[in-house]
């Protein structure tokens, strides 16, 4: 038998540590560093190999490309904190709730903007979901439903431009950025699209699940307190 076992070893200790609770960075690298020593000890590899990490470290802290990457992150977190994302979802909600789904279908189309904006995964699930998770449930959504979009939608993040992991793939397969980010886009808005169709449908078919906002005055401001 060969050294196969060992990296189906370090990927189920991996998801187990991930599992318990240890931070991603933490799990990455204690999972790393214990099972280099343990191909060592074993003579899955020799130790030269090693010794060949510090270029690849700086080869890849030496990548224009990545660069990217923090500045995207910093700008999905100021339009979390700056209340952005709170005032867009309460404008397009006054637009869409008198339809049925409406709220759901605020979810799908403040993601896809979320997704174009920052490219944060994490940034628009945390915000969708703390501000439009109760409201949908006090108006009677579906649980599944409600947290299905909300997770969904903030998924778009790694499909619309710019998207972290289109950064990611254009570094390793060799393309550029730019033209990742052009052939994303039709994708991307017709993942979006699908999302508000299944929506809709899904409020035609079962309305009980997906109930419209109840009216409460002649103008568009009187579903603002729902959001408060």
């Amino acid at each position: 038998m060969g050294y196969e076992w060992l990296a189906l070893a370090m990927f189920a200790g991996f998801v187990f540590i991930l599992m318990s609770g240890y931070p991603v960075a933490f799990s990455f690298a204690g999972t790393a560093i214990v099972f280099g020593l343990i191909g060592l000890a074993v003579d899955a590899f020799e130790l030269r190999r090693l010794l060949l990490l510090p270029n690849v470290w700086f080869g890849t802290m030496s990548n224009f490309t990545l660069l990217a990457i923090p500045y995207f992150i910093f700008l999905g977190t100021i339009l979390e904190k700056s209340g952005l994302a709170e005032e867009l979802l309460e404008t397009v909600g006054i637009l869409l709730g008198p339809l049925r789904g409406g709220l759901a279908l605020t979810v799908v189309v403040v993601g896809t903007l979320l997704a174009a904006t920052t490219g944060v995964v994490a940034a628009t699930i945390i915000v969708m979901g703390m501000l439009t998770l109760p409201v949908m449930l006090r108006y009677g959504y579906d649980k599944q439903l409600a947290s299905g979009v909300i997770v969904a939608s903030g998924t778009m993040a790694q499909m619309i431009p710019p998207s972290l992991v289109l950064v990611l793939l254009s570094d390793q397969i060799g393309v550029s950025v730019g033209d990742l980010f052009l052939g994303a886009v039709i994708p991307g808005l017709m993942l979006a699209g699908a999302y508000g169709v299944y929506v809709l449908v899904v409020a035609y078919l079962h309305p009980h699940k997906a109930p419209a906002l109840p009216p409460r005055s002649p103008n568009l401001t009187r579903y603002a307190p729902v959001f408060e």
